[in-house]
Protein backbone atom coordinates (compact mmCIF):
# COMPACT_ATOMS: atom_id res chain seq x y z
CA UNK A 1 0.00 0.00 0.00
CA UNK A 2 1.00 3.77 -0.91
CA UNK A 3 2.85 4.97 2.03
CA UNK A 4 -0.54 7.13 3.51
CA UNK A 5 1.95 9.55 6.10
CA UNK A 6 3.78 10.47 3.03
CA UNK A 7 0.84 11.16 0.56
CA UNK A 8 -1.07 12.71 3.24
CA UNK A 9 1.68 14.93 4.42
CA UNK A 10 0.75 14.68 7.90
CA UNK A 11 4.41 13.34 9.18
CA UNK A 12 5.12 17.22 8.36
CA UNK A 13 2.22 18.45 10.59
CA UNK A 14 2.90 16.14 13.47
CA UNK A 15 6.22 17.72 13.64
CA UNK A 16 4.95 21.33 13.33
CA UNK A 17 2.81 20.34 16.49
CA UNK A 18 4.80 18.19 18.94
CA UNK A 19 2.77 16.75 21.61
CA UNK A 20 -0.46 18.29 20.71
CA UNK A 21 -1.77 14.48 20.42
CA UNK A 22 -0.52 13.21 23.79
CA UNK A 23 -2.06 16.40 25.12
CA UNK A 24 -5.31 15.78 23.73
CA UNK A 25 -5.90 12.40 24.43
CA UNK A 26 -5.81 13.37 28.14
CA UNK A 27 -8.28 15.86 27.63
CA UNK A 28 -11.65 16.48 30.00
CA UNK A 29 -14.42 14.08 29.46
CA UNK A 30 -16.36 14.49 26.47
CA UNK A 31 -20.09 13.84 25.91
CA UNK A 32 -19.54 11.63 22.79
CA UNK A 33 -17.45 9.75 24.74
CA UNK A 34 -19.77 6.98 25.37
CA UNK A 35 -20.45 7.05 21.48
CA UNK A 36 -17.03 6.72 20.93
CA UNK A 37 -16.59 3.45 22.97
CA UNK A 38 -20.07 1.87 21.77
CA UNK A 39 -18.56 2.74 18.11
CA UNK A 40 -14.92 0.73 18.80
CA UNK A 41 -16.26 -2.43 19.35
CA UNK A 42 -18.18 -2.03 15.75
CA UNK A 43 -14.67 -1.31 13.84
CA UNK A 44 -13.26 -4.00 11.91
CA UNK A 45 -14.49 -6.71 14.52
CA UNK A 46 -13.01 -9.53 12.13
CA UNK A 47 -9.45 -7.81 12.29
CA UNK A 48 -7.14 -9.57 14.64
CA UNK A 49 -5.87 -6.10 15.52
CA UNK A 50 -9.20 -4.73 16.59
CA UNK A 51 -10.50 -8.24 18.07
CA UNK A 52 -9.40 -7.78 21.79
CA UNK A 53 -11.71 -5.83 23.89
CA UNK A 54 -9.91 -3.03 25.54
CA UNK A 55 -6.80 -4.75 23.94
CA UNK A 56 -3.87 -2.37 22.11
CA UNK A 57 -5.77 -1.58 18.70
CA UNK A 58 -8.93 -0.77 20.69
CA UNK A 59 -7.23 1.79 23.05
CA UNK A 60 -5.40 3.58 19.72
CA UNK A 61 -8.86 3.64 18.06
CA UNK A 62 -10.26 5.40 21.14
CA UNK A 63 -7.15 7.46 21.61
CA UNK A 64 -7.20 8.68 17.91
CA UNK A 65 -11.12 9.63 17.87
CA UNK A 66 -10.98 11.03 20.93
CA UNK A 67 -8.19 13.45 20.01
CA UNK A 68 -9.56 14.06 17.18
CA UNK A 69 -13.06 14.77 18.80
CA UNK A 70 -11.67 17.57 21.20
CA UNK A 71 -9.44 18.93 18.29
CA UNK A 72 -11.90 19.63 16.26
CA UNK A 73 -15.11 20.98 18.25
CA UNK A 74 -17.10 22.52 15.45
CA UNK A 75 -17.36 18.93 14.17
CA UNK A 76 -17.15 16.82 17.08
CA UNK A 77 -17.80 12.96 16.90
CA UNK A 78 -19.60 11.65 13.68
CA UNK A 79 -19.97 8.11 13.24
CA UNK A 80 -17.93 6.43 10.41
CA UNK A 81 -14.78 8.25 11.37
CA UNK A 82 -13.97 5.10 13.65
CA UNK A 83 -13.60 3.37 10.18
CA UNK A 84 -11.31 5.87 8.94
CA UNK A 85 -9.35 6.16 11.68
CA UNK A 86 -8.92 2.32 12.12
CA UNK A 87 -7.97 1.64 8.70
CA UNK A 88 -5.12 4.65 8.88
CA UNK A 89 -3.92 2.81 12.10
CA UNK A 90 -3.47 -0.36 10.62
CA UNK A 91 -0.48 1.62 8.88
CA UNK A 92 0.45 4.30 11.07
CA UNK A 93 -0.08 5.49 14.77
CA UNK A 94 0.08 9.25 15.79
CA UNK A 95 0.27 10.54 12.08
CA UNK A 96 -3.51 8.93 12.03
CA UNK A 97 -4.48 12.17 13.72
CA UNK A 98 -3.52 14.08 11.23
CA UNK A 99 -4.00 12.10 8.55
CA UNK A 100 -7.46 11.94 9.41
CA UNK A 101 -8.41 14.93 10.23
CA UNK A 102 -6.89 16.05 6.28
CA UNK A 103 -9.56 13.20 4.97
CA UNK A 104 -12.39 13.90 7.23
CA UNK A 105 -12.48 17.57 7.65
CA UNK A 106 -14.45 18.31 4.48
CA UNK A 107 -16.82 15.59 4.49
CA UNK A 108 -17.39 15.85 8.46
CA UNK A 109 -17.93 19.66 8.41
CA UNK A 110 -21.58 20.79 10.71
CA UNK A 111 -24.37 19.86 8.13
CA UNK A 112 -22.47 18.18 5.63
CA UNK A 113 -21.99 20.66 3.07
CA UNK A 114 -19.40 18.96 0.87
CA UNK A 115 -21.03 15.57 1.27
CA UNK A 116 -24.29 17.19 0.05
CA UNK A 117 -22.67 18.68 -2.77
CA UNK A 118 -20.88 15.34 -3.66
CA UNK A 119 -23.88 13.22 -3.83
CA UNK A 120 -25.55 16.09 -6.08
CA UNK A 121 -22.94 15.96 -8.60
CA UNK A 122 -23.28 12.24 -8.41
CA UNK A 123 -26.88 12.12 -9.11
CA UNK A 124 -26.37 14.48 -12.09
CA UNK A 125 -23.27 11.80 -13.07
CA UNK A 126 -25.90 8.54 -12.96
CA UNK A 127 -28.13 10.60 -15.11
CA UNK A 128 -25.34 11.83 -17.59
CA UNK A 129 -23.26 7.99 -17.80
CA UNK A 130 -26.51 5.86 -17.37
CA UNK A 131 -29.80 7.96 -18.08
CA UNK A 132 -31.92 5.20 -17.65
CA UNK A 133 -30.96 3.49 -14.27
CA UNK A 134 -31.15 7.31 -13.13
CA UNK A 135 -34.62 7.67 -14.56
CA UNK A 136 -35.78 4.51 -12.84
CA UNK A 137 -34.34 5.92 -9.72
CA UNK A 138 -36.20 8.80 -10.34
CA UNK A 139 -39.34 7.09 -10.43
CA UNK A 140 -38.71 4.78 -7.34
CA UNK A 141 -37.53 8.23 -5.54
CA UNK A 142 -34.21 7.05 -4.87
CA UNK A 143 -31.17 9.55 -4.24
CA UNK A 144 -28.01 8.89 -3.91
CA UNK A 145 -27.96 9.62 0.11
CA UNK A 146 -29.89 6.73 0.70
CA UNK A 147 -27.25 4.28 -0.99
CA UNK A 148 -24.14 5.94 -1.61
CA UNK A 149 -23.83 8.41 1.53
CA UNK A 150 -21.55 5.96 3.68
CA UNK A 151 -19.18 4.90 0.77
CA UNK A 152 -18.52 9.32 0.55
CA UNK A 153 -17.98 9.57 3.84
CA UNK A 154 -16.17 6.80 4.71
CA UNK A 155 -14.42 6.23 1.38
CA UNK A 156 -15.37 2.75 1.69
CA UNK A 157 -14.25 1.80 5.15
CA UNK A 158 -17.83 1.31 5.91
CA UNK A 159 -19.55 -2.22 5.03
CA UNK A 160 -17.36 -3.63 2.54
CA UNK A 161 -14.88 -5.91 1.40
CA UNK A 162 -11.89 -5.13 3.58
CA UNK A 163 -9.09 -6.26 0.88
CA UNK A 164 -11.23 -4.00 -1.93
CA UNK A 165 -11.01 -1.24 0.67
CA UNK A 166 -7.31 -1.13 1.13
CA UNK A 167 -7.55 -0.99 -2.64
CA UNK A 168 -9.48 1.96 -3.30
CA UNK A 169 -7.72 4.09 -0.59
CA UNK A 170 -4.01 3.06 -2.31
CA UNK A 171 -5.41 5.15 -5.08
CA UNK A 172 -7.93 7.74 -3.39
CA UNK A 173 -5.17 8.72 -1.45
CA UNK A 174 -3.27 9.40 -4.82
CA UNK A 175 -5.61 11.49 -6.84
CA UNK A 176 -8.51 11.97 -4.54
CA UNK A 177 -11.92 12.00 -4.48
CA UNK A 178 -12.55 12.10 -8.14
CA UNK A 179 -11.70 8.22 -7.39
CA UNK A 180 -14.89 7.41 -5.35
CA UNK A 181 -16.70 8.68 -7.88
CA UNK A 182 -15.69 7.13 -10.37
CA UNK A 183 -15.75 4.18 -8.25
CA UNK A 184 -19.37 4.05 -7.06
CA UNK A 185 -20.47 4.92 -10.69
CA UNK A 186 -18.52 1.48 -11.67
CA UNK A 187 -20.73 -0.14 -8.94
CA UNK A 188 -23.80 1.19 -10.73
CA UNK A 189 -22.75 -0.30 -14.28
CA UNK A 190 -22.27 -3.41 -13.07
CA UNK A 191 -25.50 -3.53 -10.84
CA UNK A 192 -27.35 -1.81 -13.84
CA UNK A 193 -29.74 -4.39 -15.02
CA UNK A 194 -30.60 -6.19 -11.86
CA UNK A 195 -31.29 -2.73 -10.25
CA UNK A 196 -33.90 -2.15 -13.63
CA UNK A 197 -35.83 -4.66 -12.59
CA UNK A 198 -36.41 -3.98 -8.94
CA UNK A 199 -39.04 -2.00 -7.27
CA UNK A 200 -37.21 0.50 -5.01
CA UNK A 201 -39.86 2.62 -3.88
CA UNK A 202 -40.09 2.66 -0.45
CA UNK A 203 -37.05 0.25 0.54
CA UNK A 204 -35.37 0.99 3.79
CA UNK A 205 -31.58 1.91 3.17
CA UNK A 206 -30.38 -1.06 4.69
CA UNK A 207 -32.45 -3.31 1.96
CA UNK A 208 -31.53 -0.85 -0.59
CA UNK A 209 -27.82 -1.40 0.09
CA UNK A 210 -28.25 -4.96 0.53
CA UNK A 211 -29.73 -5.07 -2.81
CA UNK A 212 -26.43 -3.47 -4.49
CA UNK A 213 -24.25 -6.31 -2.51
CA UNK A 214 -26.43 -8.95 -3.85
CA UNK A 215 -25.70 -7.80 -7.56
CA UNK A 216 -21.80 -7.92 -7.67
CA UNK A 217 -20.21 -10.10 -5.01
CA UNK A 218 -18.69 -11.77 -7.70
CA UNK A 219 -17.37 -9.30 -9.63
CA UNK A 220 -15.66 -7.67 -6.24
CA UNK A 221 -14.14 -11.28 -5.73
CA UNK A 222 -12.46 -10.77 -9.00
CA UNK A 223 -11.49 -6.93 -8.60
CA UNK A 224 -13.28 -6.57 -11.82
CA UNK A 225 -15.14 -3.30 -10.58
CA UNK A 226 -11.01 -1.54 -9.83
CA UNK A 227 -10.52 -2.49 -13.33
CA UNK A 228 -13.42 -1.24 -15.05
CA UNK A 229 -13.41 2.13 -12.97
Amino acid sequence: MICLALISGSRDRSLMNPGVYEALVIYETLASELEIIRDISRTFPSHIFFQQRHGPGQRSLYNILKAYSVYGRDVGYVQGMGCLAGLLLLYINEDAFTCQWKACIGLQQAGLPLLQQYLSQFEKLVMEHMSKLGQHFVEEMITPSMYARQWFITVFAYSFLFHLTLRVWDVFLYEGIKVVFQFVLALLRFCHDGLLLQALRNSPRSRLIQMFYCQFPLHLRSSGVLQSS
